[in-house]
């Protein structure tokens, strides 16, 4: 058994020399690359928008007072989705700051 042992940690070392046991990235990791990074902080902006333009249009209707709440809501959803992407690219360091 020594020998088998022996052997598998040999070829660990050979795979992990050739970088073939780099981890990959999960689901929920960070995304990698400027363009997984662009996507998200378009996906971050959209999203954002959408759902603020919604609670808008939604408010309006039930309480009649077009076009005020979509429009407030609206700028409400942009500065959501600006803050989103500020926090994409300025991460907090630690949970003590």
């Amino acid at each position: 058994m020594n020998e088998r042992d022996g052997f598998e940690e040999r070829l660990r070392e050979a795979r992990a020399r050739r970088g073939l046991d780099t981890p990959r990235p999960g689901r929920g990791a960070p995304p990698s690359g400027p363009w997984g990074v662009g996507f998200r902080a378009g996906v971050e902006v959209v999203a954002a928008l959408g759902v603020g333009v919604f609670l808008g249009i939604m408010l309006d209707r039930w309480l009649g007072t077009w076009p005020w709440l979509f429009l407030l809501f609206f700028v409400l959803g942009g500065a959501a989705g600006v803050l989103n992407v500020y926090r994409l690219f300025n991460p907090r360091r630690g949970a003590g700051r």
